[in-house]
């Protein structure tokens, strides 16, 4: 929150925390979170303490105990719940409704965090609600809303328009998913999306950028989320099909995460010391399949760095949560950041305190993800060599335009930055 920010006081005290048992369909109370001076601290109740299937939202942090649980050192409010609060686009349209502030305008306006998390809508990434009530659920709904229509809004929030009331209600649906780009829930069938729209201010086409990204990731070999490209009002839109929702007969059941904010004890103030060695640490020793999970982990990395997603700070990694295991999740938000020069680092340390997007920067953490420098070596000339043989058709898949086209090509996607000082082993674009 910068200085000149301004806080809306806040009619709560308190937040029930609702929560999906592993596999059901329908939520039960956990227990409270509740405003302590500047901080906001959980209590289980004690009916969820005594039921069989009982599990803390997130042991490591909350475990399952009666009586308020300390905060970890540094935080204002669990981070396991913070995961599920809005992030910054989410944010942007709660302030919008609330203050009546709207474009840049919003941009020095803030709410308090119970309120985000109760007037936030209720189909938000993981396990978790927020509710007034301790006894009786009641989720906050969308109004059903053509894709034109819920970009239509989401651009007139952008813009700083006022939203008609059908329109402002249809938008809250999206407003408890993390992110910084406009962005909505939508359902088709037995599936569900986060719809990812354009903004008025892009200086290139970020939607198409992210979807081809995603392809590629997905082509060389990464666990990936499932894109696909459309449109509404003349623009392109992303939809990215959630990995946290699985389809029953009887229903939806919602997956638990954790982002690796959360593994990593830190809040966003304290994001930048985030880092891939202790996330390789904590894979180490709480995750299931853990070398396969190293692999992968550092598979992304390297991909990261190859395709100029400089984004890849902590919120933009997470893991599925049993109640007893964690597993990584899909990759997602997997998107080249406009870059004007080659210099560039990556929002998670890497190796020690060196953050840049540069190959041997990875070879030299390698060990730390129990990988030999020849195994880290054949991951990164795979993808090279991958990224360059599909890059055509992707483009094709994507449309892309040829402007496009050379605008990417080795100054997001194979950057010449990302090769200086890699061992001689390495695969160098040719181009």
């Amino acid at each position: 929150m910068t200085s000149d920010s301004t806080t809306a006081s806040s009619p709560y005290l308190q937040a029930y925390v609702w929560i999906w048992l592993p596999h059901s369909i329908a939520p039960v109370v956990a227990g409270v979170l509740s405003r302590d001076g500047n901080q906001l601290v959980f209590n289980y109740g004690r009916s969820y303490l005594a039921r069989a299937d009982a599990i803390a939202i997130y042991a490591p942090e909350l475990p399952l105990q009666a009586g308020a649980i300390r905060l970890l050192s540094g935080l204002a409010m669990p981070s396991c719940l913070r995961d599920a609060s809005p992030d910054a686009w989410g944010r942007r349209v709660l302030i919008n409704r609330k203050c009546g502030r709207m474009g840049t305008d919003a941009a020095g306006a803030e709410l308090e965090e119970l309120t985000y998390l109760l007037e936030s809508g209720s189909d938000r990434i993981g396990a978790l609600d927020f509710q007034l009530s301790a006894t009786g659920y009641a989720p906050r709904k969308a109004q059903q809303a053509s894709l034109e229509d819920l970009m239509t809004a989401a651009d007139k929030v952008g813009r700083g328009l006022p939203l008609s009331a059908e329109l402002d209600a249809a938008l809250l649906h999206g407003t408890s998913l993390g992110g910084a780009r406009p962005k909505v829930l939508i359902q088709d069938g037995n599936r569900t999306y986060i719809a990812k729209f354009s903004a008025s201010n892009d200086l290139y086409n970020v939607v198409k950028a992210e979807f081809i990204a995603m392809r590629l990731a997905a082509k060389v070999g990464l666990d990936v989320a499932s894109v696909q490209l459309t449109s509404a009002l003349g623009k392109d839109v992303l939809l990215i099909e959630r990995f946290d929702r699985q389809r029953h007969e009887a229903g939806w059941c919602r997956r638990a995460v954790v982002s690796a904010l959360t593994m990593l004890e830190l809040d966003e103030m304290m994001a930048a010391y985030a880092s891939y060695e202790k996330l390789a640490e904590i894979i180490r020793h709480r995750f299931t399949e853990p070398r396969a999970t190293l692999r992968e982990l550092f598979s992304r990395i390297v991909f990261n760095i190859l395709c100029g997603n400089t984004d890849d700070h902590a919120r933009n990694h997470a893991a599925f949560w049993d109640g007893h295991h964690l597993a990584l999740t899909p990759a997602y938000d997997i998107c080249p950041q406009s870059r004007a020069g080659q210099e560039a680092s990556q929002a998670m340390l890497i190796c020690g305190p060196d953050r840049r997007s540069q190959i041997a920067t990875c070879i030299a953490t390698a060990p730390n993800f129990l990988l030999r420098t020849e195994d880290a070596v054949s991951i990164v000339n795979t993808q090279v060599q991958l990224i360059e043989r599909e890059w055509n058709s992707v483009c094709l898949e994507a449309n892309l335009s040829q402007v496009d086209r050379h605008y990417f090509w080795r100054r997001q996607f194979l950057n010449p930055f990302a090769f200086y000082g890699a061992p001689q082993e390495i695969r160098i674009p040719r181009g």
